[in-house]
């Protein structure tokens, strides 16, 4: 099975960046006006985390945005990569805290933000980054 770590962790580092990409595609309509769009974010960004004030989701919104756009360029190009997965984890985490804190488990599971937060996880478990800048980068030092 060793074998097919190595495409295994590019197939995660793509899936993961993937998933993170399609989320900003949505909230800034790339995906079309019918699955969303930045106000429609900002709204449910205000939802997700009703115990935050009201003059913080705007900062709450482009931050995740942010770091999400960031996580996924990262992962995609193999760069910092267990440091980028753990955080990509973290920042999960958070979401997924947040969304079962104000709607209860069931939204977190439909949209699998655990199964993200898991595979990002798993990501940072991983020895060896084979096909990335991380190896890249382990060969021009030695």
């Amino acid at each position: 099975m060793k074998k097919y770590q190595d495409l295994a962790v590019l197939l995660l580092r793509i899936a993961t960046a993937v998933n993170f990409l399609s989320a900003v595609a949505i909230r800034l309509g790339f995906w079309g006006p019918e699955h969303g769009n930045w106000q429609d974010f900002l709204v449910y960004t205000g939802k997700v985390n009703s115990f935050a004030p009201a003059a913080m989701i705007p900062f709450l919104a482009v931050t995740a945005t942010a770091l999400e756009i960031i996580f996924a360029l990262l992962l995609l190009i193999g760069y910092k990569t267990r440091f980028v997965a753990l955080s990509a984890a973290l920042l999960t985490l958070i979401f997924a805290l947040s969304m079962t804190y104000s709607f209860g488990p069931l939204s977190a599971l439909t949209y699998s933000v655990w199964v993200d937060c898991t595979s990002a996880l798993l990501l940072a478990t991983m020895p060896y980054y084979r096909w990335s800048m991380d190896a890249a980068q382990a060969k021009t030092i030695k």
